[in-house]
This record gives structure tokens, C-alpha cells and sequence, in this order.
């Protein structure tokens, strides 16, 4: 599932919701190609925030000191992909 579904959906739901004219008795064709369309919209922000989510990183550590207290550090890294050559 990616972003090729998503695009793949969604084309297919402004089809039906846009283009199509024909009626199929007791089915409202532009309603499941609006629904349709969405779910396609869906799938791609789902994907893009899926594929975000992994290239950050973080790192936890904790320190206790001689005196019983601890001291907690968190540092966040973003991994991003090498630059296309």
C-alpha cells in the first residue's frame, strides 16, 4: 500500500464521481466515486506521514549521579536521505 493505491483510487473515484453518467439501479455511482476518491485521499497522507514517522530518531539516556539523583537527556536526530547525484 502507497502512494501508487492512493493515486490509483483516487483517479478512479473522480471518475466515476465526474465522468460517468450511466445509472445502475438502486446505486448512486458519483456517491461511491466520491467515497472511493477519498479513501484514495486517505491512503496517500496516511503513507506520507507513515514514511515521515521513520526518518526521525531519538536517543535516551540517563545518568545517576553519586548523589542518588538522575538526570535524563533526550536528543532528537533526523535522518534524511542522502541527495540524489
Amino acid at each position: 500500500m502507497g502512494y501508487g493505491l492512493g493515486i490509483f483510487l483516487l483517479a478512479l473515484g473522480l471518475v466515476l464521481a465526474l465522468a460517468v453518467q450511466d445509472t445502475i439501479n438502486n446505486v448512486d455511482l458519483t456517491l461511491i466515486g466520491w467515497i472511493i476518491a477519498l479513501a484514495g485521499l486517505l491512503v496517500i497522507v496516511l503513507t506520507a506521514v507513515t514514511m515521515n514517522r521513520g526518518r526521525a530518531s531519538r536517543t535516551v539516556s540517563t545518568t545517576t549521579h553519586p548523589d542518588g539523583s538522575q538526570t535524563t537527556t533526550e536528543q532528537r536526530h533526523r535522518n534524511d536521505p542522502p541527495p540524489a547525484v
